[in-house]
C-alpha cells in the first residue's frame, strides 16, 4: 500500500476519535450535571475550556511540528488525549471534569495542528480534496458511532464510559502512528522557535476566548467579562508588533495572507464556522427542553447530518480536485444558509421527522463545502509552512466556534427570563418551575423558540457572508504546485508555493 494511503488511514483514527468525544459529550451534559451535581456554569465550561485550550495552542503546535518533526508530534498528541480522557471518566466533580477536559484539549490540539499538513505532504495538490473528502466520511461515522455508542452508554452504564472509549480508539492510533509516518517536516536548523511571540498569542487568544465565555456565563458588562477582554487588546498589539518588526522566526507569517486564495479561502470557514457549531447544541436543547424526548432519541435525530456529510464528503472532494473550489463551496454555503432559515421555522409542533431532513441537507451542504475549502487553504503554502497553515486554519475555526456558541446562546437566552435558562438546560420546563417565574411552560417554550429562531437567522446570515468571500476567492490550478498529476512524480520544492493574486 502507497505511504499516502497508510498516512490517510493514521490521520482518520485521530479524526474518527475526535468525532467520537465531541458527540457524546453533548448528549451526555445533562447527566453528567446530575451525577456531577455540577451547575450550569461547570458544564459550559466542560464544553468551552476544550475549544479554548486548542484554539489557543493550537498555532504555536503547528509551528513547533513544523519545526521538530509532525510524527513526532502527532505520536504524543495521541498519549496526551489518552491521558486526558482516562482522567475526564475518573472526575469527581465538575471543576475536575473541566481540568481534565482541558488536558484532553491540549492532545486534541497537537492532533488538529499535524493532521491536515500531514495529508497535504502525503498528498498531491490534484487529490487533497479526496483525502480530505475520505477524511471527512471518517468524522461523519465517527460522529454517527459516538451518538449511537453514547446513546448506548447512557442507557446501559453510566457517562463515565464516554470517555474510557476513547482509551483502546487512542492505543490503536499511538502505535500506527510510530510505525507508520515518515517523518515529513523538513526542519531548517537556522530557524527556532519564538517563544515570546507563542505567549503573548496564547495569552491574548485566551483571554479573548475566556472572555466571551464569561459574558455568556454573566453580562458584557460584569468584571468577568471586561477585564479579560480589555487585556486581550494589548496583549495582540504587543504580538502584531513584535512579529510584524522584531521577530526571526515568525510563528505567523504574515505574507501567507497575501495569497488571496488563502485569504478568502480562510474567511469563508471562519464565517462559516460561526454560523454552524452551535446549531446542534442548540437542536439537543430543544429535542429534550421542548419536545421532551429522551437523550437516546434526540441523540439519534442529529444522525442524519453525519450520514449526509459522509456520503456527499468523498463526491465533493473529487469534484473539487477536478473543478476547483469556488463553485462546490459556495453551492454547500448557499444550501447551509437555505436550511439555517428552515430551522429558524421550526415550532413546538415541527415533526421530527422535518428537523432530521433539514439536518441532513445542512450535512449536503457541508459535504460540498468542507473538502473543497480546506484543500484551497492549504493549496498556496509552502511545504514547509503546512503545519502553520494548519494551525492558523484551526485557530480561526476554533476561534469561531466558541464565537458560535457564545452568540447563539445570547441570542437564545437573551428572550428567556433570569433561571430559565439553567432549568432548560437540564431537561424540559416543569410547571412548577415555570410558575415560579411567573409563566406557564408553554410561555417559557414560546420564548425559547423565538430566542432560537433569531440564533438561526443570525447564523443565515454568516452563512451566506460565507458564500460570498467563497465566490470571490477565485479559482485555483491544482496542477501549478503539482507540476503533473501523477503522484509518483510529486516533488514539490521546499519553497515552493502556488503564485496567485497578492492582496494590497
Amino acid at each position: 500500500m502507497e505511504y499516502r494511503w497508510k498516512a490517510l488511514g493514521v490521520v482518520s483514527i485521530g479524526s474518527l476519535m475526535g468525532a467520537i468525544d465531541a458527540t457524546v459529550v453533548i448528549i451526555a451534559f445533562p447527566q453528567i450535571a446530575r451525577d456531577l451535581s455540577a451547575n450550569l456554569v461547570s458544564m459550559v465550561w466542560v464544553l468551552m475550556v476544550y475549544i479554548l485550550m486548542g484554539t489557543a495552542l493550537v498555532l504555536s503546535l503547528g509551528r513547533i511540528s513544523d519545526l521538530k518533526g509532525r510524527k513526532r508530534m502527532y505520536g504524543a498528541a495521541f498519549g496526551v488525549f489518552l491521558l486526558g480522557s482516562a482522567l475526564c471518566g475518573l472526575a469527581q466533580s465538575g471543576t475536575e471534569l473541566v481540568v481534565f477536559r482541558g488536558l484532553q484539549g491540549i492532545g486534541g490540539a497537537m492532533l488538529v495542528a499535524n493532521s491536515f499538513a500531514i495529508l497535504s505532504d502525503a498528498f498531491p495538490p490534484n487529490e487533497r480534496g479526496r483525502a480530505f473528502g475520505i477524511n471527512s466520511v471518517v468524522w461523519g461515522t465517527g460522529s454517527v458511532f459516538g451518538i449511537v455508542l453514547g446513546g448506548l452508554i447512557l442507557s446501559v452504564t453510566n457517562w463515565r464510559w464516554i470517555f474510557w472509549i476513547n482509551v483502546p480508539i487512542g492505543v490503536v492510533g499511538l502505535f500506527l502512528a510510530r510505525a507508520v509516518l515518515r517523518e515529513s517536516a523538513s526542519p531548517d536548523p537556522r530557524e527556532s522557535f519564538d517563544l515570546l511571540a507563542a505567549i503573548l498569542f496564547t495569552a491574548g487568544l485566551g483571554a479573548a476566548l475566556l472572555g466571551l465565555t464569561e459574558a455568556l456565563l454573566t453580562s458584557w458588562t460584569d468584571l468577568a467579562t471586561l477585564a479579560p477582554l480589555l487585556l486581550a487588546v494589548p496583549l495582540f498589539a504587543a504580538f502584531f508588533l513584535w512579529e510584524g518588526r522584531w521577530s526571526r522566526d515568525p510563528i505567523l507569517p504574515f505574507a501567507l495572507f497575501r495569497q488571496w486564495l488563502f485569504t478568502a479561502s480562510l474567511a469563508a470557514s471562519v464565517l462559516q464556522g460561526i454560523a454552524l457549531f452551535a446549531a446542534n447544541f442548540l437542536l439537543m436543547i430543544y429535542f429534550q427542553g421542548i419536545r421532551g424526548v429522551s437523550v437516546v432519541t434526540a441523540a439519534y435525530l442529529l444522525i442524519p447530518l453525519s450520514v449526509a456529510l459522509g456520503i456527499v464528503g468523498p463526491i465533493g472532494g473529487r469534484l473539487s480536485d477536478r473543478y476547483g473550489a469556488r463553485v462546490l463551496s459556495t453551492v454547500g454555503l448557499v444550501i447551509q444558509g437555505g436550511v439555517f432559515l428552515l430551522f429558524s421555522t421550526i415550532q413546538a409542533s415541527t415533526p421530527l421527522a422535518t428537523v432530521a431532513l433539514y439536518e441532513a441537507l445542512l450535512g449536503v451542504g457541508g459535504g460540498l463545502f468542507f473538502p473543497a475549502n480546506t484543500s484551497a487553504v492549504m493549496l498556496g503554502v509552502p511545504r514547509r509552512q503546512y503545519g502553520v497553515a494548519a494551525g492558523v486554519m484551526m485557530t480561526v475555526r476554533n476561534a469561531a466556534m466558541t464565537l458560535s456558541y457564545t452568540l447563539g446562546l445570547v441570542a437564545l437566552t437573551s428572550q428567556l427570563p433570569a433561571g430559565a435558562g439553567a432549568a432548560l438546560f437540564g431537561g424540559a420546563f416543569t410547571s412548577s418551575w415555570a410558575a415560579s417565574l411567573g409563566y406557564t411552560p408553554g410561555q417559557l417554550n414560546g420564548l425559547f423558540l423565538t430566542g432560537m429562531h433569531a440564533a438561526f437567522h443570525l447564523a443565515a446570515g454568516f452563512v451566506f457572508a460565507a458564500a460570498v468571500f467563497s465566490a470571490l476567492r477565485g479559482s485555483e490550478d491544482r496542477g501549478v504546485q503539482l507540476g503533473t498529476a501523477h503522484h509518483r512524480r510529486y516533488r514539490p520544492a521546499r519553497d515552493s508555493a502556488v503564485p496567485g493574486p497578492s492582496l494590497p
